[in-house]
């Protein structure tokens, strides 16, 4: 049997590792806060213990990694936007490739690694076309269309957080305003409820879900929000792009049906295209794991997740 791969998600909040099967079964899945120091090579640090412990000396075939973007690909040099400690860049492929010799080690976007997880063993598995999005720190897409991964001219194809839902809307930490991601991100969510006198400073989006699932109005509202703005982005992606089945992952979709009700809501209101319509939206079938299982597809079936190299 073949070994496993060693899987890595690095988000705005969280590092996750895991060792998964040829299969897409996950073992031995850990995760730990992103430092929050803003120190380049502390961050690396935590990464490079946080897979020691989950390898534990365990051969493996390869490292897959799913990282915040934007980034330089397929060198993997990455800048997040939610991850101030590398924003200017940190060459996270070369350096991890220097720690496993011999390994082939493939980096790319979290939020593809999303789609390629869903794609390979989630609720894309057997379809040939599929946007899959994170909803979370931020907001992220990948796209498989004919049964491979779409890249892009910089491995960035897909990156929906960006598409701008409302003109006049919020400025959003790329640099632009109206963006997805400033209105639909966790941080974006729960400061809108927080400013209208929801909870205190610090509270979360899963504190704001929680609370929309209790009754409360403002976070209701909150939801309302992120959920319609979602609705948009996804009709205008689903026409441009024509897939067979959007799945939606990250925390902030974990939110359930005060999140994925008014986003139905909206995407119907917004697609009238005949192709359009028949297009399903469904929550992330493989959970908060969708992330780990396809940065190990970029390894166990690069021939349709990898075309660098």
């Amino acid at each position: 049997m073949t070994a496993p791969v060693l899987a890595l998600d690095i988000g705005g909040t969280k590092l996750a590792a895991a060792l998964v099967d040829p299969h897409g079964h996950v073992e031995r899945h850990t995760r730990r806060a992103t430092g929050g120091s803003g120190d380049a090579e502390a961050l690396y640090d935590d990464v490079v213990s946080l897979l020691d412990d989950v390898r534990d000396g365990v051969d493996i075939v390869g490292v897959g990694v799913g990282c915040g973007g934007p980034m330089r690909w397929p060198v993997g040099e990455v800048s997040p936007l939610n991850i101030p400690a590398w924003a200017d860049g940190f060459p996270l492929r070369e350096r991890l490739t220097a720690v496993y010799p011999g390994c082939p080690v493939r980096l790319h976007n979290d939020a593809v690694c999303v789609a390629v997880g869903e794609h390979w063993r989630g609720a894309g598995r057997g379809l040939s076309d599929v946007l899959g999005m994170v909803v979370s720190t931020g907001v992220g897409g990948g796209l498989v269309l004919g049964g491979r991964l779409v890249d892009g001219a910089t491995g960035n194809a897909g990156h929906i957080g960006h598409v701008v839902v409302e003109p006049d809307g919020p400025d959003c930490a790329c640099g632009g305003r109206g963006c997805l991601e400033s209105i639909a991100s966790g941080p974006a969510v729960a400061g809108w409820a927080v400013d209208r006198g929801w909870r205190s400073p610090g509270a979360t989006a899963q504190d704001l879900a929680e609370d929309a699932r209790a009754g409360d109005a403002v976070a209701l509202a909150a939801l309302a929000r992120a959920g319609s703005a979602l609705g948009i982005g996804i009709a205008s992606a689903v026409a441009l792009c024509d897939v067979e089945i959007v799945v939606v992952g990250g925390g902030v979709a974990q939110a359930g049906a005060v999140l994925f009700s008014p986003l139905e809501a909206a995407y119907r209101r917004h697609t009238k295209l005949g192709f359009a319509r028949s297009v399903s939206v469904v929550p992330a079938a493989l959970g908060q794991q969708a992330g780990l299982v396809g940065a190990a597809a970029l390894i166990h079936a690069g021939d349709r997740y990898w075309s660098a190299d």
